[in-house]
């Protein structure tokens, strides 16, 4: 037996899934990798986005890695400061720091037929033999096009570069957007505004759930004592996220009674008829990425805030006019308006074979073969990239099922068995078409418009379950990929 070849590697991202991607590399043996990171530190989203009563939308034990257990979370659902510190934490214990190179933008990414040279907006260059791409999806802050926005003379901040120095405390607060984020921020900032306006294009269906709840001190130092238990009840939490995937993926009585009670939390929390036709949208719950709180409708109903659902015509000096004629004097403006959530790698100028770009390759819209290669692009694998399930499974699991993935192609390849592996047109086409057979009785499809649909109209989600992924990428199928040994020149 030969000796194995030790691949040099590079992870665009020091998110959820790049952490994922290096502990599992390490796991495996391979220790010739660089992270690049565009931010200040790990984290990705967790890193990015600090704005006031940032809260994860997940349960606590079910948002963290299988193989990092953290029994002592302070809250049911883990304030984002306290995740990113967990992220921080287990890059740290696995000694990822040394590989770990911040504020360094991937700029280029250039596949020479052999091999892939990147740069770095630093000025650095590196060389792979593969590159995983771990940049996620919420991470390219959305401006929204208001004329206007340019000339208001207050403040203006979006929560996902938020201003740790903005003072809100008596001032008076324009909210943009309606999704998690507008929720979260209209509850946290509320109480001490002197006005709070929230400006709703879509009402959103708003579940109550006692997103402040603590959990007790005790809980954490018992489930700490008691890795096994702690591990029944990770174990407990995964089977209710498959019960989630399947109100969401299949029509039934449980998609029904969930639903139901998204309505039920309107009726119970907004008595008022007025205001609640206007909290009410015009599409199913669950269709859009479903808000979790148990503040807003009440944060909503106080004397210093006010709903506005009327079109946002211009911003002026001071504030906003809508379409109704009405001026809103506002000194800040909040967009919570969401992410570019399709554009993954770019604007990274990323080419592949024969000169290929990524805009090119994704024209019609971002697509991959089994959420992780790119026709066109060898070597190079993507985590949590297209078709990723982000509105389903938790993500943490499915970053770790999709690293070990790519982790066992990388194998073949340290084995000497190609020197460039690049997924078939046709295999990727063929995976398209079954995500879009499945997707149509998921809740996704039911007739909303939501962030999860790509430019092509196609939605950016996996429909399948747990099993069905862990199933797809448990072993690389090779009929459904091209090899090259370049020493030889060959294809197979």
């Amino acid at each position: 037996m030969g000796t194995l070849r030790q691949p040099r590697i590079v992870i665009i991202g020091a998110g959820v899934s790049g952490i994922a991607s290096a502990i599992t590399l390490q796991r495996n043996g391979f220790h010739d990798f660089v992270i690049l990171e565009k931010g200040s530190d790990v984290g990705g989203v967790w890193h990015w986005n600090r704005y006031p009563g940032l809260t994860c939308d997940v349960p606590s034990q079910l948002y963290q890695f299988g193989f990092a257990p953290k029994p002592d979370w302070s809250h049911i659902f883990a304030p984002g400061p306290e995740i990113q510190g967990y992220l921080a934490d287990v890059a740290e214990q696995h000694g990822l720091r040394s590989h770990l190179r911040v504020n360094a933008e991937v700029v280029a990414a250039t596949f020479t037929g052999s091999q892939w040279q990147l740069e770095t907006g630093d000025g650095n260059s590196y060389t792979a033999d593969f590159v995983i791409a771990a940049t996620g999806v919420l991470h390219h802050p959305a401006v929204p096009e208001i004329p206007g926005l340019s000339e208001f003379t207050g403040d203006i901040v979006h929560t996902a570069r938020w201003d740790d120095g903005l003072e809100t405390a008596g001032k008076k607060i324009a909210v943009l957007g309606t999704g998690s984020t507008g929720v979260q921020v209209v509850s946290a900032l509320q109480p001490q505004a002197e006005r709070i306006t929230h400006f709703v294009r879509s009402p959103q269906w708003v579940i109550w759930a006692p997103m402040w709840l603590p959990q007790p001190a005790f809980v954490g130092a018992v489930l700490n004592r008691l890795p096994k238990v702690n591990r029944a009840l990770y174990q407990a939490g995964m089977t209710g996220a498959r019960l989630f995937t399947d109100v969401v993926t299949r029509p039934s009585w449980r998609r029904r009674a969930v639903q139901e009670y998204a309505r039920l939390s309107l009726r119970t929390q907004v008595l008022e008829p007025g205001l609640r036709e206007q909290l009410t949208p015009d599409y199913e719950p669950l269709c859009k990425r479903q808000v979790l709180s148990g503040t807003y409708y009440r944060a909503l109903r106080a004397r210093n805030a006010e709903l506005v659902t009327t079109a946002i015509e211009a911003v002026t000096p001071t504030g906003i006019r809508t379409a109704d004629g009405r001026h809103h004097e506002v000194d800040t403006i909040v967009l919570a308006t969401g992410f570019r959530a399709h554009d993954y790698m770019r604007p990274m100028n990323l080419v592949g074979r024969d000169g290929i770009s990524i805009d090119d390759a994704w024209a019609k819209g971002p697509r991959a073969y089994r959420m992780t290669a790119i026709p066109g692009f060898p070597n190079l694998f993507t985590v949590l990239g297209p078709h990723s399930p982000t509105g389903s499974i938790p993500l943490h699991h499915a970053a770790e099922v999709t690293a070990r993935y790519i982790t066992r192609w990388i194998q073949r390849w340290s084995a000497g068995e190609f020197d460039t592996v690049e997924v078939t047109e046709e295999a990727t086409d063929r995976f398209e078409s079954e995500v879009a057979a499945a997707m149509g009785p998921t809740v996704w499809n039911t007739g909303c418009n939501s962030w999860y649909f790509t430019e092509g109209g196609s939605i950016d989600l996996l429909p399948f379950d747990r099993a069905t992924m862990e199933s797809m990428l448990a072993e690389p199928d090779p009929g459904d990929f091209d090899f090259r040994s370049c020493a030889s020149g060959t294809a197979h």
